[in-house]
């Protein structure tokens, strides 16, 4: 537990049998359960994940990462979640950050929190240029159609969300696939959720980037619903980001 509350944490692995036990073994002592969700792989992931402890799910075949973190938060929630947050199965998520995630939740200073990689100092110099300099646009872009204009690292997954926010969204209507985290923030602010970015350590092991040009066009369209739908509801009024506290 984390201040009183209960803190699972959803782990959306596909084919990341090389990575899995690791990221299990490095969870922080507060949290009370995890959620593996495997996507379909055709290795030992879901193996491993078992022989860890942890609570499998399997979807098969593979419907996206998206559709495995709603899968997650759903198991999540029905064993009694607090705050459910994200850490991907590969590794590039540091355990070390979880606490300045799940902390203004756990306070009630904010509903959704959401890794700032750009804002850390190592970012322009261990995240791949071509990621960085897409994923500063796409941040605007998301930021502007959403409402919250100093928003930063909209494709960051690693992510901490309180119960009560959850349960104020359409789960099944959450993007299944790539561009899943720029269309749950849509849902979050039109919801009145709060949101804010919380600085993350940016890992990479020198790994050619995932993102493609197939997924800039998706997300772009995601984006453009996003803003065409707060244009048209009529709800909440949308806040700035605010500033949460900064991991070390």
């Amino acid at each position: 537990m984390f201040e009183s509350k209960r803190v699972f944490v959803v782990v959306p692995a596909k084919n990341e049998a090389a990575w899995i036990a690791g990221v299990l073994s490095t969870m922080p002592a507060f949290v009370d359960g995890v959620v593996v969700v495997d996507d379909g792989s055709s290795d030992a992931t879901a193996a491993l994940a078992t022989t860890a402890g942890a609570v499998l799910l399997s979807l098969e075949p593979s419907r996206g990462v998206g559709a495995a973190i709603v899968a997650g938060y759903r198991e999540a929630l029905g064993r009694g979640a607090d705050i459910v947050a994200v850490m991907a199965g590969d590794g590039q998520m540091c355990p070390d950050d979880l606490t300045s995630l799940v902390e203004p939740l756990a306070r009630g200073e904010a509903d959704y929190a959401k890794g700032d990689r750009f804002g850390h100092p190592d970012a322009t110099h261990v995240m791949p240029r071509a990621r960085l300099a897409v994923g500063r646009v796409l941040s605007l872009l998301t930021g502007l159609a959403i409402g919250l204009p100093s928003l930063s690292d909209s494709q960051s997954g690693y992510t901490a969300i309180t119960s009560r926010a959850l349960q104020a969204i359409d789960l099944d209507a959450v993007w299944p696939g790539y561009g899943y985290p720029n269309d749950l923030l849509g849902h979050l602010c039109r919801s009145g959720s709060r949101v804010v970015d919380v600085r993350v350590r940016p890992v990479y092991r020198g790994e050619a980037s995932g993102l493609r040009a197939r997924h800039v066009l998706t997300i772009a369209a995601l984006i453009a619903r996003a803003a065409i739908r707060r244009a048209g509801a009529a709800g909440p009024s949308q806040s700035d980001a605010q500033a949460a506290p900064r991991a070390s």
